[in-house]
């Protein structure tokens, strides 16, 4: 990694870039901002420069890359880098060393090591165990000895905080006061998507950057050179279906299959547009929410955030194609016949209320509730928007 992997913020590196240049670092930030915009991505380039061997002057491209310090940490085994996220309690139990693990505890360091690799694998995912009560004091307890070493090789020691806002009350206690009395060679960075939500009192100790996704513009050309494979209409596709987010932009580029991109993306549009149809017939309601299930048991939550993205684009369509008939830059231009028909069909919804019950459905799912019921209530809740008269 380095800076040139960071898709957008130019406003928010330069800052960054100049602090470290002057060695004029806050001893705390805050990352703010929406999931998949890359935030935790800028956290890791900087623990990462803070700490390679070969950058001996901070340049205008960060990190190396190549030296043992940076190899160290793409592989979240830097011993001066520490990444927190919300983790089973189990996993931070004590055990009796002589008694053999159990069955338990060996799979839930499974779930924890999974999340890992999927980490690795994409720099803009983010890692929660599903029956995690948050971050919890254990960790930040582990974390305080960790803050009262020295450093190794010469380098900073980096803390960095996946969804902060997830830091149990007792943990977060405990961060507040190493924020209040920080050791000078420890930099901590909390990110989190919720800022509002992380404990006042830890907000005004740390210095808020707040990021925002990328423009279209920025993913087009990132996803360009991340798969220059992909033709325009596939490129297109992936810029409209992610809506700024990295994490959904990347997973995309991930899946493709021997059919190609899009495919597997049109694939679940058209799963999403079906299940609408089932709304929107008052007779085929129980579909809909047979729908629900299908989707809760078949697909994964990444694929369950892309369903429901899929009718926000629609949604879109619908709106520009209602205002302007002739609007010829659809998210969707292969079924513009279903867009029109929507729009003559059911004029006058109110599909901004629709598109905030689908928006907050993808944000229960993304904080790991229940698809089933989010989705059973989302059904309800859009039909009453949609087939109102």
């Amino acid at each position: 990694m380095s800076w040139n992997s960071i898709v957008g913020h130019d406003p928010q590196l330069r800052v960054l870039k100049t602090a470290l240049g002057t060695d004029h670092l806050a001893h705390a930030y805050l990352f703010a901002g929406p999931e998949g915009s890359g935030k935790e991505s800028v956290a890791f380039e900087i623990a990462k420069i803070l700490n390679c061997r070969n950058t001996t002057t901070l340049s205008a491209e960060g990190s190396c890359g190549e030296c043992e310090s940076c190899r160290q940490a793409d592989l979240f085994m830097h011993p001066n880098i520490e990444y927190l996220f919300p983790v089973e309690a189990i996993l931070l139990e004590s055990s009796d060393p002589s008694k053999k693990e159990n069955k338990k505890v060996a799979e839930a360091k499974e779930r924890y090591e999974a999340l890992i690799e999927e980490k690795k694998k994409n720099q803009f995912f983010t890692p929660a165990m599903e029956r995690s009560m948050g971050i919890l004091t254990e960790q930040v307890v582990m974390l305080q000895q960790k803050a009262s070493m020295a450093p190794r090789d010469g380098g900073k020691k980096v803390f960095i905080i996946s969804q902060a806002e997830r830091l149990h009350p007792s943990a977060a206690n405990k961060i507040l006061k190493l924020l209040e009395e920080p050791p000078a060679h420890v930099l901590f960075i909390l990110v989190s998507s919720r800022p509002e939500s992380v404990l006042p009192t830890i907000r005004s100790r740390c210095q808020t950057i707040t990021f925002s996704r990328p423009r279209p513009s920025e993913l087009d050309a990132w996803v360009g050179k991340r798969a220059p494979e992909l033709n325009e209409t596939e490129r297109r596709f992936i810029v409209s279906f992610s809506r700024g987010n990295l994490r959904t932009a990347l997973e995309l580029i991930e899946a493709r299959t021997g059919l190609g991109a899009a495919s597997a993306m049109v694939g679940i549009r058209n799963q999403a547009i079906d299940y609408l149809r089932n709304i929107l017939t008052p007779a085929r309601f129980h579909e809909a929410i047979a729908s629900c299930e299908e989707v809760s048991k078949n697909l994964s939550r990444s694929e369950q955030v892309m369903f429901l993205e899929s009718l926000l684009l629609f949604f879109q369509d619908v709106t520009r194609r209602g205002i302007d008939h002739f609007y010829p830059e659809l998210n969707n231009p292969d079924i513009a016949v279903s867009t029109d028909r929507f729009v003559k069909a059911f004029p006058g919804r109110d599909l901004h209320r629709a598109s905030t019950v689908i928006e907050e459905s993808i944000r229960s799912i993304e904080r790991n509730a229940s698809p089933l019921l989010v989705m059973a209530g989302a059904t309800v809740e859009l039909k009453g928007i949609l087939q109102k008269r």
